[in-house]
């Protein structure tokens, strides 16, 4: 899951139709238990999860690791039998990169482990390097006169941030938490930002590169972040630029452990003598600059739906601290899991189903926004197979179950999810909200004018301790809950592939794509 929450233009947003006749839904209840029979019994999602995440190791967009869990994904979907298994490319992403060796220690004032990681696309230090740390406040590292005016200050040391501490106060908090009843009456809009933020953010990142060169001519031996919240053992580590291929080199970059920062920051202002020592060796790559996405299908077996599609998916990067078990690594695992149900069950659906793990959403819903340019929608001009799209379902809130699911505004289809939900309210599902909801690829689909929901989900421990952290490992995937997903998800796409209709869609919206990466 993208954490800087694109949106699209207040039009959709607000889009809908106003009023809709309630009509009952032929649920297939009796298909509904199988699949749940099915699950319940011989689930695969241990495995599918192990394969993901441990074998395939961390899955930073265009890196080998995602071309081993883009292999292993197609390879495995052929055996089950799926048709047109396959990577397909959505366009030019930039830089491979792969660490291959990382080290830091706290050398002086007595030799001490540290908490950090490198950030992606990271430059290399080409051996050990030692030196002392120049501390920075968050807002002389925004000030880009102070920087150049205080370069000298920064040749051959460790440049690191640290904004004040977060305190001493307990807290009491709980880490990870279930959605009650009354949260899910009342859910809002989520993860929606204004067009107005996204710039600011992307002004934000051209500081950082303006800062970055100046710390590079200066000669400076890395930078150090703290990251956002990274306390408690979570350190958050991402990097949003340097994968470009004219992005210039960075000088090394670091995120490391508030508590660790801290402690340095408080030994240089007592005046301690303190010195570091880090290696970073990753290996950059240029000889694949594409982005692919997975896809594969059971076909369709209706003579007049079997051109039409129900697609489902979720996105197969992450970032590369960890091995992205819940971001996203949990949605890949319950999509797979729902069409290895669907076909083994020998199932035939009328329409199409097409399953489809994406590249890039990290960087700014590339992968599936490259799928939509390339088969759907290209600025206004709408193409023939939109009409064939009855809707996209999309799970990238984390390990939790599904507690119901993000109309997006759609009026007309919340009468209908809510038919669909009722042989799982005792599974916890039943709420079916017109909010929306963003950061994640269904946004892609709803641009296009295709039905593109996201599922409610318990947020467990996603965003205190798991998105985009480095402990996005399996031992925090709740097995439990990722085959409630499976079972919900199967129905549910079993469900559109068979309706007498396609899903209703809004009225298109005749704005631009807000944001299209970083």
């Amino acid at each position: 899951m993208n954490f800087l929450k694109p949106t699209l233009t207040a039009a959709l947003l607000l889009g809908g139709l106003s009023s809709f006749a309630q009509q009952t839904e032929n649920v297939d209840t009796a298909v509904f238990g199988r699949i749940r029979r099915a699950e319940l019994n011989s689930s695969q999602i241990p495995q599918i999860a192990h394969y993901i995440t441990d074998v395939s190791g961390p899955r930073l967009s265009n890196s080998p690791g995602y071309d081993r869990a883009a292999k292993w994904a197609v390879e495995t979907m052929k055996k089950w039998g799926l048709a047109n298994a396959a990577t397909e490319s959505w366009g030019t992403f930039g830089k491979r990169w792969e660490i291959q060796d990382f080290s830091i220690m706290m050398r002086a004032p007595y030799a001490a482990q540290i908490r950090a990681y490198p950030n992606p696309w990271s430059a290399n230090t080409n051996g050990t390097v030692t030196g002392g740390v120049v501390v920075l406040g968050p807002a002389q590292i925004m000030d880009t006169t102070y920087l150049a005016g205080h370069a000298a200050d920064f040749k051959g040391k460790f440049v690191m941030v640290a904004g004040n501490p977060p305190g001493t106060k307990a807290n009491f908090e709980p880490s990870a938490e279930r959605l009650a009843d009354t949260a899910l009456a009342n859910l809002k809009d989520s993860y929606m930002v204004p067009a107005g933020m996204i710039s600011m953010y992307q002004n934000y990142i051209k500081i950082f590169k303006t800062s970055d060169l100046i710390f590079k001519k200066a000669g400076a031996l890395a930078f150090i972040n703290t990251g956002r919240g990274n306390v408690n053992g979570a350190v958050f580590v991402q990097g949003n630029y340097g994968y470009h291929l004219n992005d210039p080199e960075t000088v090394p970059q670091i995120s490391m452990a508030m508590e660790d920062a801290q402690k340095i920051k408080r030994l240089v202002a007592s005046g301690q003598k303190v010195e570091l020592s880090l290696n970073v060796n990753g290996k950059f790559s240029i000889d694949d600059t594409n982005g692919y996405n997975v896809v594969g299908e059971i076909p369709g077996t209706d003579p007049k739906l079997k051109s039409q599609l129900v697609m489902l998916g979720g996105h197969l990067d992450s970032w590369q601290a960890a091995t992205g078990a819940t971001d996203n690594g949990a949605g890949c695992i319950v999509m797979l899991e729902a069409v290895r149900l669907l076909d083994s069950l020998g199932l035939k659906p009328k329409r199409t189903i097409r399953i489809a793990l994406w590249g890039g959403e990290e960087q700014g819903l590339l992968g599936s926004f490259g799928y939509i340019k390339k088969h759907y929608r290209e600025g206004e001009k709408i193409k023939p197979e939109q009409a064939k799209v009855s809707a996209y379902f999309n799970l990238d809130n984390g390990t939790g179950k599904i507690r119901g699911i993000y109309a997006q505004s759609n009026q007309a289809v919340k009468p209908i999810f809510e038919q669909w939900f009722k042989p799982f309210h005792d599974l916890g599902a039943k709420t079916v909200t017109l909010s929306n909801t963003g950061s994640t690829d269904h946004l892609s689909f709803d641009w296009a004018g295709i039905p593109g929901f996201q599922f409610v989900q318990d947020p467990i421990d996603y965003e205190t301790r798991t998105h985009h952290s480095n402990m996005d490992d399996y031992d925090h995937l709740q097995i439990d809950d990722l085959k409630q997903a499976a079972i919900i998800v199967a129905s549910f796409v079993y469900q559109a592939s068979i309706r007498a209709d396609m899903l209703p869609r809004k009225p298109l919206d005749k704005g631009s794509f807000v944001f299209d990466g970083f």
